[in-house]
């Protein structure tokens, strides 16, 4: 039994008087010191046991409901982020818009079993990348996953407490999407300065984030495989002439204005996908999920699949690149909506779609990868995510950068202590 003492830096609260608003709370991290032993069993395959994790991954996404019962509060919360939308009156607008919603959306997941699995997916890649982190991590070991969902339960705020609790010494804020959006993860990233700025009690926990990673290796590899497998389910005799069609949520223009990097970022891991294929087909990045009247990023998936028919493209294969799981947009919208009823209306020969990354072994290990490697880098952000957008009208994305910027001085600290207690033992 090997049994050796960390210094553990804990972050405090100051306010920063700046030219905003004193309301406006930044952080400013200062140190103390807490002494803690922490033991563990070094195994040959590198697992380890402890009384407490030390490091606690919070995997970021927005959820979805689980049962029809969740529905209503699931599009409630959705509606009143100011993060992903702006709505006049807001607070009373997305009561109307989410009760009004509700029975059709209710429909939709009871055609696709009754509920999103997104919950359960997560919780099979999480499962996963912490036993594999356990072995090729040790000195970061005993890892263990967290969810952490804007929009149902376990909720980010939960979830985050749930680590304070448990004593977690590291935490990693790893968001599921794979490519940036303001909408998403900054989203993500917002509900955790806010609630550390509305607790009032600095967090016991040094902070980093894996802010993206649209062109890791393994993700890339993941989608290539999954488009092989349903390229090969095609009839042999239109498998060549197969329009391959990626499709990402779609994003309101006045956010890309702003300088929202995602989409760039999505065509980043299409070109990176499209390589690794060999660039075996033809293929175009398209949209989907568009909601309301102003304009959104284009072309549509459904109209791009009417457009290609049209030129006499009938055999397309449809990519759900931006989903790091299946819930309602890849069951619903892309299985049924299109690849089946709309499939059926402009007479294509075949659509189908490659499955999402969901429990891939390939894609699992991947997500252990960018842990590790994000671990050894020391960083507490990438360089991408200190820069707001260059139109960014959010108060709260600076803050929310600022806040994990602002742990490299903590994670510095740990790592130089670390170094002391390796040296001395």
């Amino acid at each position: 039994m090997a049994t050796f003492t960390c210094t553990r830096a804990l972050t405090a609260l100051l306010w920063k008087p700046s030219s905003q608003s004193m309301k406006q709370k930044a952080w400013v991290l200062s140190f103390t010191k807490a002494q803690y032993s922490v033991s563990f069993d070094s195994r040959r395959d590198g697992s380890t046991q402890s009384v407490r994790p030390k490091t606690g991954i919070l995997m970021l996404n927005m959820g979805g409901p689980e049962t029809l019962d969740d529905v209503h509060d699931f599009l409630l919360r959705l509606f009143s982020d100011r993060d992903l939308m702006q709505l006049p009156a807001q607070s009373k607008l997305a009561q109307y818009i989410s009760k009004k919603r509700t029975p059709k959306i209710v429909e939709q997941y009871r055609e696709i079993g009754g509920g999103s699995p997104i919950k359960k997916w997560t919780e099979i890649q999480g499962k996963g990348m912490v036993e594999i982190l356990d072995r090729i991590s040790p000195e970061t070991a005993p890892h263990k996953f967290y969810v952490g969902f804007r929009y149902v339960h376990p909720l980010t705020e939960e979830s985050i407490e749930h680590m304070e609790n448990d004593g977690v010494e590291r935490a990693i804020a790893f968001t599921q999407y794979p490519q940036y959006s303001c909408s998403t993860t900054g989203s993500s990233m917002n509900a955790i300065y806010r609630h550390y700025a509305q607790r009032g009690v600095p967090s016991k926990m040094v902070w980093s984030t894996i802010d993206r990673w649209p062109t890791h290796p393994g993700l890339v590899q993941t989608h290539v495989e999954h488009i092989r497998t349903e390229l090969a389910r095609f009839p042999e005799e239109d498998r060549d002439n197969v329009v391959i069609l990626f499709s990402a949520h779609s994003l309101p223009l006045k956010n890309v204005n702003r300088g929202d990097p995602y989409p760039a970022e999505v065509g980043a891991t299409v070109h990176a996908v499209m390589e690794a294929l060999g660039n075996t087909h033809p293929y175009r990045l398209v949209w989907q999920s568009k909601v309301g009247p102003l304009p959104w990023l284009a072309p549509q998936t459904d109209e791009a699949i009417k457009g290609l028919v049209k030129q006499g493209k009938k055999s397309i294969l449809l990519v759900p690149i931006a989903f790091s799981s299946d819930h309602i947009e890849t069951l619903y919208e892309l299985d049924l909506e299109y690849a089946k009823n709309l499939a059926e209306e402009v007479k294509a020969k075949t659509v189908r779609r490659a499955a999402a990354p969901n429990g891939n072994q390939k894609f699992i290990a991947a997500l252990a990868d960018i842990v590790k490697t994000h671990l050894q880098s020391g960083k507490s952000c990438t360089t991408q995510n200190t820069l707001r957008c260059p139109m960014c009208t959010n108060k709260y994305c600076g803050l929310a950068k600022d806040f994990f910027k602002n742990q490299q001085e903590l994670i510095d600290t740990l790592r130089t202590q670390a170094n002391i207690q390796r040296r001395a033992h």
